[in-house]
């Protein structure tokens, strides 16, 4: 396999996405969708997502884009903005050539330049054992197990919770925090 290119997606890049997205959802457990989103719907994720200032790349080798991976808000609620969530699929006949690498990579080094402070996986069902060790490559710890939290294929599922500190991570205060204190004279 030649050595993909991980790209900042575009629209253009929906169609693909779609289709690598759609097999985990009907016949894996890494979502725990049971429908996968048509064309429109990832459009409107992926404009979300991107609206938000989030990072959103794909991997493409022999210019056909064979995966995909990006951040988003953890959660909405103020206080959680220092931390992202990361996502990444990788199309079925592709898995398992190292491809989730370079996306789990660009997205890391992506969010620390943005400022983010951690970065938290879940993942879906404890038996995605190629996404577990995926992350512990790069420098993930284990947080803990969801235990029977989602129900798919006739099976209860586990998710997994990792997590791999941005940056300075929790030693200093955030840059907004710091120049608002400063800026007041506190």
């Amino acid at each position: 396999m030649s050595t993909p290119k991980i790209r900042a997606a575009t629209e253009a890049d929906i169609a693909a996405i779609t289709a690598i997205y759609a097999p985990s959802v009907l016949t894996g457990t890494a979502s725990f969708e049971l429908e996968p989103p048509d064309e429109a719907e990832m459009r409107r994720r992926f404009k979300a997502i991107k609206d938000g200032g989030y990072p959103y790349f794909v991997a493409e080798v022999g210019g056909r884009v064979v995966g995909y991976a990006y951040a988003n808000a953890y959660r909405t609620r103020p206080a959680y903005r220092f931390t992202v969530e990361d996502s990444i699929y990788i199309a079925p006949d592709m898995q398992g050539k190292g491809l989730g690498t370079p996306l789990l990579r660009a997205l890391i080094d992506a969010c620390t330049a943005q400022g983010f402070r951690l970065m938290i996986a879940i993942i879906g069902d404890s038996a995605q054992y190629g996404s577990i060790a995926l992350h512990r490559r790069q420098g993930f710890t284990f947080c803990g197990t969801i235990h029977s939290v989602g129900y798919k294929f006739g099976r209860w599922l586990d998710s997994v919770i990792m997590q791999l500190p941005l940056g300075e991570g929790d030693t200093t205060q955030p840059a907004e925090i710091t120049a608002a204190k400063s800026s007041d004279g506190r």
